[in-house]
């Protein structure tokens, strides 16, 4: 008999994963499909790089001063060869995007992952152990979020750039970009898992975790944690987002990525001078990309939220 035609056969779970709610949901929403392929291309074309940049932004034998400013292929004194043009260093715009695309999209989802793992962390400790610990926490987080993220970074980044120098600033500038970025926003995360952790140690499971002998460290990651799952995937998608802006902002203030490695934000930063000379593409298309990403995730981010709150999903 064939298996396939087993009416008993246990389903796979990829055939249970595309007939859940969320999945169906996906399929039913435009928007959200839409969206997903869109950064599933941008992902996908910034992964591969390498192999599909026509030049190296990095090396600086692949540009000449000579083919500087050269506006698109399809404008009047474009070249084939130059899809979005060159840049003020004769930089091929198309490679330039590329790669910046994916520092930008690199520094957003390494930020975003310290922002969690910080967040997280104090978030159970304040909401598991409460008491004093839980105050100071609270107390410390409360006063992170006075200031502004762009405002700390700013401060930080322009110290360290005074401190170390420039040449040892652009050498370790992501890494910077990511901490600062990181540090800065982990008080979201942690107010959320406060929150869950608050109304479900008080349950009977977490009651039962404790009369078997079980650690607050397990209880907390084993037990509490996984009801935390959803509002933390809502947060991640906008602080992903988030991250990108401000990368991009500091990169184009010149406190981020240096011109040598471009991101979207320097990018955007080196064509400035010259968008009203004439030479609008080096500042304008880094500037569609940056909006159109951005702009699906958080699409995504919406669509994830409503599909995660009950009270806003409506099937």
């Amino acid at each position: 008999m064939n298996s396939l035609s087993d009416p008993h056969m246990e389903p796979s779970r990829l055939s249970k994963a595309w007939n859940s709610n969320m999945a169906y949901s996906f399929r039913k929403n435009p928007v959200a499909v839409v969206s997903l392929i869109i950064f599933a291309v941008i992902f996908f074309m910034t992964l591969f790089a390498p192999l599909i940049a026509p030049f190296d932004p990095y090396d600086p034998r692949s540009f000449d001063i000579m083919l500087s400013e050269i506006p698109p292929a399809w404008s009047d004194g474009g070249e084939a060869q130059f899809i979005f043009g060159t840049d003020d260093q004769g930089r091929d715009l198309w490679s330039a995007i590329l790669y910046g695309t994916r520092i930008s999209i690199f520094i957003g989802l390494a930020a975003v992952a310290l922002q969690a793992v910080l967040g997280i962390t104090m978030g159970l400790i304040a909401g598991y152990v409460g008491g004093r610990v839980d105050s100071i926490l609270m107390r410390v987080a409360d006063i992170q979020l006075s200031f502004s993220t762009l405002m700390v970074a700013i401060i930080f980044l322009a110290i360290t750039q005074a401190v170390f120098g420039s040449e040892t600033f652009n050498q370790y500038a992501i890494y910077m970009l990511v901490a600062v970025i990181g540090i800065a926003e982990w008080p979201q995360y942690a107010r959320t898992v406060r929150a869950t952790v608050l109304a479900e140690k008080k349950k009977e499971y977490v009651d039962a975790a404790r009369v078997m002998g079980f650690g607050p460290l397990r209880i907390m990651v084993r037990h509490i944690l996984p009801n935390s799952v959803s509002p933390i995937f809502v947060i991640s998608t906008v602080q992903v987002a988030n991250a990108i802006i401000s990368e991009a902002s500091l990169s184009f203030l010149g406190l981020g990525m240096p011109v040598s490695q471009p991101s979207l934000g320097s990018l955007i930063s080196s064509g400035f001078d010259y968008i009203f000379s004439g030479s609008w593409w080096i500042t304008t298309i880094p500037g569609v990309v940056l909006v159109v990403l951005v702009l699906v995730i958080n699409l995504l981010g919406d669509w994830l939220r409503d599909v995660l709150n009950p009270k806003l999903y409506k099937g």
